[in-house]
């Protein structure tokens, strides 16, 4: 089924001087198998601490699962109940755990997003996270696997297993990060200094420096294999098949995926299977997970790279490397030839011929969508100015979370808990998506999308021009609390003639879906989760400065939410005076 994994930080915001960090548990891959009878519980109880750690050979400060990094590993059938006891043990931050792809059906008071599904978890306090797992697979940067549920089977078969993280990382702390983002004029993070995987990554040195390749001024890594930093390898027999579960927690990079000599074969995006295809390499962006099936049947006397390159940004950041280790070799035999050379950045074209080839398997596995929509959002991204900080915003508002949790100020009708103005639904008809904004202003907004319980909403994500001229960015989306159907794509500015163009047979159905520079991406889902619900750019310094909104539905059928999810703002100080809901 899947795998979820311990992210570093992916959302921060201020609440005075509290920082809030929320740790990203990211989902990689699982079935849609139903549940078993037979569920089971599992209890865990996480610290989360700063220490120290040399993730790609330079010490810095990391945060850690009960002294992990990654954290720690848990293993789940689909319909058990998952229930982890959270000490936040930093000194100065709040944080909070989002389980990115479990849909929290029930629960969303556990999906783990400050200011929208609960409040922070302050230093000392301790939190319970318990919730039911779908179809989905959770961790922290370390790894949540969820099986198929009891006699259920999968549609491809495998001899063995490996999961995957893929980050980005900085030697610059995440609070320098973010006074540099929040500062006037906007000072930006620059690029990562390096690519981990599963949290080990090379800085300075490459393993592969002895081929004449863009690593080649890199000296060559001295490493024994017992270093903290030291590359994942991937032992595998000969003449069998590998499930590989892949999940990108960037925070900025989109990253390609090749392994030398092999060709993958890609059968499931976001938990959900997908008709078989084969390909020689990989795109994956920022909140997005994939499983590829990998046979090994090439020489069997020799070991071969697994890179991975950025993408969709001009890359100042070298390849990050390990080795598909055969087991009859040396897991130390380098491969005889170079790493697998990174597609183009800017070639969209190899991206978009990717992308048009995920396609749902069947309706056995996926809903079918439904053939009309209730309603239609559309959504423009663009970076704007505001008293001359830099912002993103969607349809000129940025957004800028309340201090009141959404769910309870919804759920117990506090009016003053945030903006009761509905964000726009679309924008104005003479924008030119092509050019940098006439207007460069934006505001600031909190307010919520309210959708009808049941009703089909369409969202159409609309890319435009930044700032600067000839400049717009690659935005992977994410929805909280919902898979959607990815119904199209296209360039330039949507219009209801490309309606015609929608996927309406097999669309893949996903929780993160990508937009193109210039372009659009046609989603669809059913607002079938009572709750309030983060829909966001995955892409970290771009939520940083307000690139989401909040959809909320049906939050009268939430069952009822534990007081600590909601002991600050409004909701707190109801319950100090004694004034429980």
């Amino acid at each position: 089924m899947g795998t979820r994994f311990l992210g570093e930080p992916f959302s921060r915001s201020f609440k005075g001087a509290l920082m809030v960090l929320c740790i990203l548990l990211l989902l990689i891959q699982c079935s849609l198998a139903a549940t078993s009878n037979k569920s089971s519980n599992h209890f865990y109880k996480w610290e989360v601490e700063y220490m120290y750690w040399s993730p790609d050979g330079l010490e810095n400060v990391v945060m850690g699962i009960n002294g992990k990094f990654p954290g720690p590993t848990i293993r789940a059938r689909a319909g058990d109940t998952v229930h982890v006891q959270l000490k936040n043990k930093l000194h100065t931050e709040g944080v909070v755990i989002h389980w990115h792809g479990i849909r929290q059906k029930g629960t969303p008071w556990a999906d783990g997003t400050a200011s929208i599904s609960q409040c922070a978890i302050n230093p000392g306090e301790t939190f319970d996270y318990r919730f039911t797992v779908d179809r989905r697979s959770a961790g922290l940067y370390g790894s949540l696997i969820v099986d198929v549920a009891e006699g259920e089977t999968e549609p491809f078969q495998y001899d063995g297993e490996f999961d995957l993280l893929l980050s980005d990382w900085w030697h610059k702390s995440a609070h320098h990060q973010e006074v540099g983002l929040s500062s006037r004029p906007m000072r930006w993070i620059g690029e990562p200094q390096s690519l981990l995987i599963n949290g080990r990554g090379q800085f300075g040195c490459s393993l592969a420096a002895h081929y004449s390749n863009d690593n080649s001024s890199l000296s060559q890594c001295n490493i024994t294999g017992h270093e903290q930093w030291a590359p994942y390898i991937l032992r595998v027999d000969p003449n069998k098949t590998y499930r590989i579960r892949l999940s990108s927690t960037t925070a900025l990079a989109s990253l390609n995926v090749g392994i030398g000599n092999h060709k993958m074969v890609v059968v499931e995006a976001d938990g959900n299977y997908l008709q078989p295809f084969e390909t020689d390499d990989l795109d994956i962006y920022s909140g997005e997970s994939y499983s590829v099936l990998l046979k090994t049947s090439q020489d069997p006397s020799q070991n071969y790279w697994i890179s991975f390159g950025v993408r969709a940004r001009k890359p100042q950041t070298p390849q990050a490397l390990t080795i598909l280790n055969y087991k009859t070799n040396s897991a130390s035999k380098l491969p005889l030839s170079p790493p697998p050379v990174t597609p183009r950045w800017d070639d969209y074209a190899h991206s978009k011929a990717f992308t048009n080839k995920v396609k749902a398997l069947d309706h056995k596995t996926i809903p079918k969508p439904p053939t009309t929509y209730h309603r239609r959002i559309i959504l423009l991204n663009t970076q704007n100015k505001m008293d001359g900080y830099t912002k993103w915003s969607i349809n000129n508002v940025s957004l800028s979370l309340p201090a009141t949790p959404y769910l309870g100020s919804i759920r117990f009708g506090l009016k003053n808990g945030f903006d009761q103005t509905t964000p726009p639904e679309n924008f104005t008809v003479p924008y030119d998506v092509m050019k940098p904004p006439r207007n460069p202003n934006t505001t600031t907004g909190n307010g919520v999308y309210m959708l009808g319980y049941y009703s089909t909403v369409d969202v159409i994500l609309q890319n435009a021009n930044a700032l600067a001229e000839n400049v717009s960015e690659t935005h992977p989306w994410h929805l909280h609390g919902h898979d959607f159907w990815v119904l199209g794509y296209g360039e330039g500015r949507f219009t209801e003639a490309e309606e015609k163009r929608f996927n309406m047979k097999n669309p893949p159905y996903r929780n993160t879906a990508v937009i193109f520079p210039y372009g659009w991406t046609a989603l669809r889902f059913v607002a079938d989760n009572p709750g309030v619900w983060a829909f966001h750019c995955h892409i970290e310094p771009h939520l940083h400065l307000g690139m989401g909104v909040v959809l909320a539905e049906a939050v009268h059928r939430v069952p009822k939410i534990p007081n600590e999810a909601l002991s600050c703002g409004l909701t707190g100080k109801k319950f100090m005076t004694g004034n429980n809901f």
